[in-house]
């Protein structure tokens, strides 16, 4: 099981939603359960995606040089990829991850679906709860 706030993925659909007809792609961030507001239910080691590294950021030096200096090495747990004009499923293109969110059109959540690096569909489950102010270290 897979979890993330409705607030990421409403944010994360609307990036799709600006980019298309382009594709987006979005590093992810988690936050123990026991941190957030409104995640009770779970246990509290439980990882819930809840924040995001900007697209765009670092993106001159990564176009000119190829490294990502837009998100901090070995602090992702996740990510977003849109397929606007693709199927539903991880594709050879995607940055892989140890769980990536794919989107497709219409822009919504009935419309993404989460999978391992491998491609294997996993349990995705909204959490509506809360980060802390300033949760990214």
């Amino acid at each position: 099981m897979v979890y993330l706030t409705r607030g990421l993925l409403e944010t994360l659909l609307d990036f799709a939603r600006e980019a298309d007809p382009e594709d987006v792609t979005v590093s992810l961030a988690a936050t123990a359960a026991a941190e957030l507001d409104g995640a009770e239910g779970l246990s509290p080691e439980t990882p819930v995606l809840t924040d995001f590294y900007l697209p765009d950021a670092g993106g001159s030096v990564s176009a000119v040089f190829g490294v990502d200096l837009g998100t901090p090495p070995g602090q992702t747990h996740g990510r977003f990829v849109s397929h606007a004009t693709g199927e539903l499923a991880v594709s050879r293109e995607d940055d892989l991850h140890a769980v990536v969110f794919v989107a497709v059109p219409p822009w919504a959540t009935e419309n993404v679906r989460a999978f391992d690096r491998s491609g294997r569909r996993q349990e995705m489950h909204v959490v509506d709860a809360v980060p802390p102010e300033g949760s990214l270290d």
